[in-house]
C-alpha cells in the first residue's frame, strides 16, 4: 500500500499542474528510443474474402453487430506502399502493425497461404526499403474462426499448440527484419471483454444484461488469460531455442494500463487501488516476472483461478523481455465491499471489489501524470523491465457512416488541437518518467490513421491521418496532430501555448 500512496503523491503534484509547458526536443530521448504509430490487421488491412483469407473472431462479431466491419477498413492491403509513403513524410522511426492469422494460415493449422505470406513480406520490404522499423505483433483478438467452432479457441489448451505453429511461421519468414515481437495485443482487455463482458471478440459471457449466447463470467477469463500466458512463454521458448541466436530479436507481451489513483486518501481507496492494479497488472506481470499470480487474486479467486505447475511456473517466468504498455486514460477508484454481479455469480469486477469513477482524460483532459504514474508503478513493483509504449492517444468523433458524405468538422477532423496537445503533454510526460529511471525505450502513437474501431466503429478516430470511409479511394489526409508529430520528430522543440498553437495552425494553413 504505500507504493500506491506513493503513487498517489504523484498525482497530486502533477494533477493541479496544467498543461505541460516544459521545452524538450526528440534529442532530449535515450539513444535508440523509437518513435512511432501503430495499426492492426484488421482495422487497416480490409481484404477479408480476398487472396485466400478466411473469417477471424473479428469477422464473425462485427459482422453480428450493427456497427460496421472491416471488410473493407483502410484497404491497407492494397493501399500499405501509399501509407508507407506517408510514414516517411511523418518521419517515423517504426510502423507497429499485426499479422491476419486467419490470413497466413486460413485454417488456423496446416498448409500456409502464399498470397498472405507474400503480403507481409511485401510490407516488411516496404518498410525497411524506407528505413522504417517493422514492429509485430502476433496476435489482435483474430484467431481463425475456425479453430473457434472446433475445439473453443483460447479456452482450451489445444491453441497454445496451434499458437506457437504460427509463431514459428512468422520467426522463420519475416524475422530477419522484425526485432520487435508482441506475442499477445492487450491480454487482460481481451480476456475480460471476450470472456466476462461480452463486448469484444468472441463475445462471450454470463451476464443477463448483455445478451450474449453462451459464456460463464465467473471462470472463462482467467482460464482465458491463464492460456495466454502459457501460449505466450511457449512462444517465447521457440523463439530463443530457434532463432534469437541468428535473428537477435526480443518477445514482449502487452497489456492495457489504467493510471490509477485512489478516489481519497483513505486507507481503504489505497487498498482497493492496489488491489485494482493486482487484477489489471498484476494478473499478467507477476506470472511473467514472478512466476505466479498475485496473492490477492489467489485469495479472492480460490479454486476459479488455475494454478501453475512448478513446470509451468518456471516457463512463464522470464519470458518476456520488454512489457507493451497501452495507455490512454486515468481512472479514480474507490473501495466497493462484496461488490455483487448483476447475474448474482461472482465475475471479474466482483472479484475485484473496486469502483472506477469517471476516467479523467480519455475525452477530454490532457493529465500527462497518468503515464507517469504508470511508468513508475511497472519501475517500482516489477523491476523496472524493458518498456516500450505501444499504443497511447485522444479520439475524436466523426460520425462516419459508410455510403453517406464524410462530415467536414474541421476542428475535429484535421484542426484537432486537442490531440496535439495530448500527444504533447504525454510524450512530455513519458520523458519525465525516463528521467526518473524509468526504462521506457519507445513510444507508438494510436493510431497511424482512422481506422475501423471495434467499440467504435467508424464514429471515432485516433489517427494521426483521416481517412475518407465513403470514398472508394480511401483518400488520407494529414490532421493537425500528424504535422504536429512530424516536426518533433524532425528535431523541432516541443512547446505548446496558444501562441504555438497557432504558429502551428498558421504554419500549415494552407492544408485547410
Amino acid at each position: 500500500m504505500e507504493q500506491i500512496l506513493a503513487l498517489f503523491a504523484i498525482f497530486l503534484a502533477f494533477a493541479f499542474s496544467g498543461k505541460c509547458s516544459d521545452v524538450f526536443s526528440r534529442s532530449d530521448y535515450p539513444e535508440g528510443f523509437v518513435f512511432g504509430a501503430g495499426t492492426s490487421a484488421y482495422q487497416w488491412e480490409g481484404a477479408a474474402a480476398e487472396d485466400g483469407r478466411k473469417p477471424s473472431l473479428w469477422d464473425t462479431l462485427c459482422h453480428s453487430r450493427d456497427q460496421g466491419n472491416g471488410d473493407i477498413a483502410c484497404d491497407g492491403y492494397h493501399k500499405y506502399k501509399d501509407d508507407v509513403k506517408l510514414m516517411v513524410d511523418t518521419n517515423l522511426d517504426a510502423f507497429r502493425f499485426s499479422i491476419s492469422w486467419s490470413r497466413l494460415i486460413p485454417n488456423g493449422r496446416g498448409p500456409v497461404n502464399q498470397k498472405g505470406l507474400q503480403f507481409y513480406k511485401n510490407l516488411i520490404q516496404e518498410l525497411v526499403s524506407h528505413g522504417i522499423e517493422p514492429h509485430v505483433t502476433l496476435y489482435h483478438y483474430d484467431h481463425p474462426q475456425s479453430l473457434e467452432d472446433e475445439y473453443g479457441g483460447w479456452l482450451n489448451h489445444r491453441m497454445i499448440k496451434d499458437f506457437t505453429t504460427y509463431a514459428d511461421v512468422c520467426f522463420r519468414e519475416f524475422g530477419n527484419h522484425v526485432k520487435l515481437w508482441t506475442t499477445i495485443n492487450e491480454a487482460n482487455i481481451f480476456s475480460i471483454g471476450g470472456y466476462n463482458d461480452g463486448d469484444t471478440p468472441p463475445g462471450r459471457c454470463s451476464k443477463p444484461s448483455k445478451n450474449c449466447s453462451s459464456g460463464n463470467s465467473s471462470i472463462e477469463p482467467y482460464i482465458v488469460g491463464h492460456n495466454l500466458l502459457l501460449a505466450h512463454a511457449s512462444v517465447s521458448r521457440r523463439y530463443k531455442q530457434k532463432y534469437k541466436d541468428k535473428q537477435g530479436g526480443s518477445i514482449g507481451f502487452s497489456l492495457f494500463i489504467l493510471g490509477l489513483i485512489p478516489t481519497t486518501s483513505s486507507k481503504d481507496d489505497a487498498t482497493a487501488t492496489q488491489r485494482a492494479q493486482d487484477f489489471y497488472v498484476g494478473w499478467f506481470l507477476r506470472p511473467l516476472l514472478f512466476g505466479d499470480y498475485p496473492d490477492t487474486m489467489k485469495r479472492t479467486i480460490g479454486s476459479r483461478l488455475p494454478v501453475f505447475s512448478e513446470k509451468e511456473s518456471e516457463q512463464v517466468k522470464g519470458s518476456c523481455d520488454f512489457v507493451g504498455v497501452i495507455h490512454y486514460h486515468a481512472a479514480s477508484v474507490t473501495n466497493i465491499k462484496s461488490k455483487p454481479s448483476l447475474s448474482g455469480n461472482p465475475d471479474f469486477y466482483s472479484d475485484m471489489e473496486t469502483d472506477f469513477g469517471k476516467s479523467l482524460d480519455f475525452q477530454y483532459a490532457n493529465t500527462p501524470w497518468a503515464m507517469e504514474v504508470v511508468l513508475e508503478y511497472i519501475k517500482q513493483s516489477y523491476g523496472n523491465p524493458p518498456v516500450y509504449i505501444l499504443e497511447s492517444a485522444k479520439f475524436t468523433f466523426q460520425w462516419q457512416q459508410i455510403g453517406t458524405p464524410m462530415k467536414q468538422d474541421s476542428q475535429l477532423k484535421q484542426k484537432d488541437i486537442p490531440r496535439v496537445e495530448y500527444l504533447h503533454a504525454y510524450i512530455g510526460g513519458v520523458l519525465k518518467s525516463i528521467r526518473n529511471g524509468s526504462d521506457t525505450r519507445g513510444y507508438f502513437v494510436w493510431s497511424f490513421m482512422d481506422l475501423y474501431e471495434l467499440l467504435g466503429g467508424y464514429e471515432v478516430g485516433f489517427g494521426l491521418y483521416t481517412v475518407n470511409f465513403s470514398d472508394p479511394h480511401r483518400k488520407r489526409s494529414p490532421k493537425l496532430s500528424a504535422y504536429w508529430y512530424s516536426d518533433f520528430l524532425k528535431g523541432e522543440s516541443a512547446f505548446l501555448d496558444s501562441q504555438g498553437i497557432k504558429e502551428l495552425q498558421s504554419k500549415y494553413s494552407y492544408s485547410f
